[in-house]
C-alpha cells in the first residue's frame, strides 16, 4: 500500500526513514552516553531574569533546535537506541525515568558533562545542582559502542562551542538508578527531582 494511502487510512502525518526503535526499550548494557552540550544554561538565564539577578557575565539561554544533529546522526547511519531532550528537570530527571523504564543502571562520570563555570558558579550561589536545572537545546543519545565515536564527532560538529562529550554508560549494576562518579573518585546517586522544579518553567 502507498505511504500516502496508508496516511490517509490511519491518519498518519509522515513516514519513519529509517529501521531503528529509538526507545527506552531498546537500551542495551555497555551503551554509551552523549550530551549534545553543555547544561543548566536555559534554567539559569531564566531564574536571572526573573529574579532580578546580576552575575559577572550574562548567561544566555541554551535554546536551539535538535532536529539538524539528530537527522546527521539518523543520515550517518548511527545505531541510536534512545533519545531525550532535557527540559524540565534537567539531565537528572530524564536519565532516571529512562533508567527506571528500561530497567538498567547509568553511570555517569561527573567530570564529563560539560558546565560551564558561570552556570556553576551561579548553581552553587542559589544551592542549585546543574544535573536538575532546565534545558532548551540539549539532548542526550544512547548509542552502540560500536558507533559512539562516529556520533560523537558528528555532534561535536553541531554542538555550540564543541561541548558534545561521552559521559557515561549503561550496566547491569543498579537497576534502575543513575550513579555518578565525582572527581574525588566516589560515587553518588543521582535521585529524581522531587518536589518543584526553580524555575518554574512551563
Amino acid at each position: 500500500v502507498a505511504a500516502d494511502a496508508l496516511g490517509a487510512l490511519h491518519g498518519g502525518v509522515g513516514v519513519i526513514e529509517h529501521p531503528l526503535e529509538i526507545a527506552p526499550k531498546s537500551i542495551h548494557p555497555g551503551d554509551q552516553i552523549l550530551i549534545s552540550g553543555d547544561i543548566g544554561r536555559h534554567g539559569m538565564a531564566i531564574m536571572a531574569v526573573r529574579e532580578g539577578l546580576a552575575f559577572e557575565s550574562e548567561i544566555r539561554s541554551d535554546s536551539s533546535p535538535l532536529w539538524e544533529t539528530v537527522n546527521e546522526l539518523l543520515r550517518k547511519k548511527i545505531e541510536i537506541h534512545c533519545l531525550r531532550d532535557l527540559t524540565r528537570g534537567g539531565l537528572s530527571s530524564a536519565l532516571n525515568e529512562i533508567a527506571q523504564a528500561r530497567g538498567v543502571g547509568i553511570r555517569l562520570n561527573e567530570e564529563a558533562v560539560p558546565v560551564r563555570q558561570d552556570v556553576r558558579a551561579a548553581c552553587e550561589i542559589l544551592g542549585l545542582d546543574p544535573f536538575y536545572v532546565a534545558n532548551e537545546g540539549r539532548f542526550v543519545a544512547f548509542v552502540a559502542r560500536t558507533s559512539v565515536e562516529k556520533a560523537l564527532e558528528i555532534m561535536q560538529s553541531y554542538s555550540p562551542g564543541g561541548k558534545a562529550s561521552i559521559i557515561g554508560e549503561v550496566t547491569e549494576e543498579a537497576p534502575g538508578m543513575v550513579v555518578v562518579l565525582n572527581s574525588m573518585g566516589t560515587h553518588r546517586i543521582l535521585d529524581m527531582l522531587s518536589g518543584e522544579q526553580l524555575p518554574r518553567i512551563c
